[in-house]
């Protein structure tokens, strides 16, 4: 390939490894030479030859499995791409979760990733700050300078449908909170209060029911918020497995979905478009979110093996407000 290209060897060995520094016409010429001879590396003989894979952890604890699939896929593809190894380790929430990320740090891993809700969790934070490693976390919003990230804005999301529902003509409309642990749901919230006062609506707390972003703690709000004395006419939960809950639940009292009673969701998950009515959502592009979490975190852990500061930007990507069949003006 150095003779193709005319260049010489290291050139070639760096071009193949993703160094940046290389001139772009030297990149094109030596990727020219890679298309021309059909070369593909060999990972065998690049491990006998010493080049060490990057290594990625995921430290999970995600109660939604139609949201960690979504990131898995991400994840993967991103390692795929860049032929790093992804280690994958559950940490339960309660679990001392500071301990469980310590010792997954110290098992040779050249970056953690965190998705929610260990991206907000301090001890699982003060144990990647104390070790120095590369981390990035999915799903905050809360700066942290130590520590890469990657979101969308949680608040203008929420801010965007909560005005939808206003426009439709419902003037009481429901909520269900996410897990009071993680910053999302804070940002979800305030999204949705913001978004009553800007539509001229008053915020009753009547109308806001606790939820912890699982399918469970959805039928339970959504019963709370059904059986009160004056019911919304619409309700907005943090994310589809809550929203698909509530479908339930309103099926279950005898309510048509939309007729009765508007349900809308958050993330676009498939959850959002495997039941009927499907879902009225905010499409959180998950997948997305965390094949550039990657991206963001190999390059990182690149740059501190070769001794250099790492990347830690705070990557924002957008949300859209996806119509279905779930929302409709009341009756």
């Amino acid at each position: 390939m150095a003779r193709e290209a005319g260049v010489s060897a290291m050139t070639v060995s760096r071009v193949v490894n993703g160094d940046e520094k290389v001139r772009a016409g030297t990149r094109e010429a030596v990727e020219r030479a890679i298309a021309a001879l059909n070369y593909k590396p060999n990972i065998s003989a690049q491990i006998l030859a010493g080049v060490s894979q990057i290594r990625i952890g995921l430290l999970y604890s995600n109660p939604s499995a139609a949201y960690l699939s979504e990131f898995l896929v991400g994840c993967l593809g991103a390692a795929s791409q860049a032929q790093a190894q992804l280690l994958v380790e559950i940490c339960e929430l309660g679990q001392k979760e500071g301990d469980v990320a310590a010792r997954f740090l110290a098992s040779g891993i050249d970056g953690l990733l965190l998705p929610p809700p260990l991206c907000d969790s301090e001890s699982v934070l003060a144990a990647v700050v104390a070790t120095g490693l590369p981390a990035v976390r999915v799903g905050t919003w809360e700066a942290e300078t130590a520590i890469g990230a990657v979101s969308i804005d949680g608040y203008a999301a929420a801010l965007t449908m909560t005005a939808h529902i206003a426009a439709l003509g419902h003037r009481r409309i429901g909520f269900i909170r996410g897990n009071p642990d993680q910053t999302a749901s804070e940002r979800r919230f305030l999204g949705y209060r913001d978004g009553l006062e800007r539509a001229a609506l008053t915020f009753d707390p009547g109308l806001v029911a606790p939820g912890l972003f699982t399918y469970r703690s959805g039928l339970e709000a959504a019963e709370r918020l059904l059986t009160g004395p004056a019911p919304p006419t619409a309700i907005f939960a943090s994310n589809d497995d809550m929203a698909a809950a509530t479908v339930a639940v309103a099926l279950r009292r005898g309510l048509a979905v939309p007729e009765d009673l508007t349900v809308c969701g958050f993330d676009d998950t498939a959850i959002a478009t495997t039941i009927w009515p499907e879902l009225t959502t905010i499409r959180q592009p998950i997948r997305e979110m965390s094949h550039a979490a990657m991206v963001l975190l190999m390059k990182a852990a690149r740059a501190r093996r070769a001794g250099q500061d790492p990347d830690r930007a705070h990557i924002v990507l957008d949300h859209a407000l996806v119509r279905r069949f779930s929302d409709a003006p009341p009756r």
